[in-house]
């Protein structure tokens, strides 16, 4: 994915599991709830989920992570309960310092972001539930899964995740994208195989099965947006029709797709990126850093690096007085009393992320 950056970073669960994030963008932040089998390193190389965070890193300072049993995360954690999922964003959003942002749940990550908006509803400003379910399949009633055919799913995947030989894996792909093409197909089997093993795999689809958070949605106060794709065979389009009825005043958005999730090309992409876009808002909504000179800029990145006063006058070439005037009126501009309160809200605007020069200004 060409000029993809993240800051790549580790958090520790209650239970001492390490969980691993990563940030890329700059704006307003946006958390993005773990859906099924992500893999930070990975995802981005796809032409799934690479077009999705490459838009969402232009408009916001965005947040992702691996869920436990998965991606860079712990991959054989002693436990995989939805209380870890939920406990694993409290301790990842609390690491990373964000205070309130927007989380987007996604697929299986739907469920977790229902829940945390439910139990934390001073930290959500925005929730986007994208052909999420509240219901797991083998919550749903009569419209559930056959408990026999579930189980001869997780016999297969416990048999042949790990193989070379796609076809195991090839299963799930075909449900979660049955208007792909080929190129992508292959790259989600890639992704599969390389996001967990298979004992870790049948984990997280028993977990997934099971989950049941119907009673949180009525508790969410914040405003929330609910897409879903009318053709989705994973998150049936009903379930999408259940969480935005069951949220107060939520907003409901049909698209036009079969797939688990639009992909690139389609008209059902354009259409939910504006959706989103127009609902949470592009990045710099926070205002202030938009006021700030290039130079201004150039000091804000470096003090969100974590650099002195000395370490940025060599670095830009300036006299040390100069930069420590500079920093004061900074200071009055951001609207903080110390460094300290700077680099936070800094680094929750998405300073100090790369290496390269900031082009804001």
């Amino acid at each position: 994915m060409s000029g993809w950056q993240q800051a790549i970073r580790f958090a520790t669960a209650t239970d001492g599991v390490r969980i691993a994030y990563a940030f890329s963008g700059r704006g307003d932040p946006l958390v993005r709830a773990p859906h099924w089998m992500t893999h930070l390193e990975w995802e981005p190389q796809t032409p799934i989920f690479g077009p999705w965070l490459r838009t969402l890193s232009e408009r916001h300072r965005l947040l992702r992570y691996d869920s436990r049993g998965a991606g860079l995360s712990d991959r054989d954690p002693p436990s995989i309960s939805f209380d870890d999922q939920l406990s694993d964003l409290e301790a990842v959003v609390d690491a990373a310092g964000l205070e309130r942002f927007s989380l987007l749940g996604m697929s299986w990550g739907g469920a977790v972001a229902i829940r945390y908006a439910a139990r934390h509803p001073e930290r959500i400003s925005r929730l986007v539930l994208f052909d999420a379910f509240a219901r797991g399949p083998l919550a749903r009633g009569t419209t559930a899964v056959p408990r026999l055919t579930f189980e001869a799913m997780c016999t297969l995947v416990e048999a042949g995740w790990g193989q070379d030989n796609p076809a195991f894996r090839q299963m799930f792909t075909t449900q979660f994208w049955p208007r792909a093409t080929f190129e992508h197909w292959q790259a989600f089997n890639e992704l599969q195989r390389r996001s967990c093993t298979s004992d870790a795999a049948v984990r997280l689809i028993r977990l997934a099965a099971d989950v049941d958070v119907t009673s949180d949605l009525a508790q969410i106060r914040c405003p929330t947006l609910v897409l879903h794709c009318r053709g989705d065979l994973r998150a049936p389009f009903d379930e999408g029709r259940l969480i935005a009825a069951s949220i107060p005043d939520a907003r409901f958005e049909p698209l036009a797709s079969d797939n688990h999730m639009p992909l690139e090309g389609e008209p059902a992409y354009d259409r939910a990126q504006s959706l989103i876009e127009g609902f949470i808002g592009r990045a710099g909504s926070t205002g202030t850093f938009d006021g700030l000179s290039l130079p201004e800029c150039e000091v804000v990145e470096l003090l969100a690096r974590g650099l002195d006063n000395s370490q940025i006058a060599a670095h830009l070439g300036l006299a040390e007085k100069t930069v420590r005037n500079r920093v004061s009126a900074l200071f009055a501009k951001l609207g903080v009393e110390n460094r300290a309160q700077a680099i936070v809200k800094a680094r929750n605007a998405g300073f100090g992320l790369d290496e390269g020069r900031p082009s804001r200004g």
